[in-house]
């Protein structure tokens, strides 16, 4: 079981410099990461070494990242975002 201590800090790595970011890996974080498996949770944390233009790029859907690795927490994310709060 992973601690609080270890998702209070993941949460603070995912506050980054542009809002739309925050908005999408914050929640996740929050509701998800802790029901990770440890490879996804190494994934997700290799994500936040990305630079933020990439990861919006991502997010908005107009790229997709070229390592599979990162592609693959790209998805689960995404969708994440596209289900309805009252469905997570």
């Amino acid at each position: 079981m992973i601690s609080n201590e270890e998702i209070n800090r993941v949460r603070w790595a995912t506050r980054r410099g542009m809002l739309e970011l925050d908005l999408v890996l914050e929640p996740f974080v929050t509701a998800r990461y802790a029901a990770l498996d440890e490879r996804d949770q190494e994934r997700f944390q290799q994500l936040m070494i990305c630079e933020d233009q990439d990861l919006f790029a991502w997010f908005l859907g107009r790229e997709q990242p070229r390592d599979e690795e990162l592609a693959v927490i790209v998805s689960k994310i995404l969708e994440f975002t596209r289900t309805p709060a009252d469905h997570r």
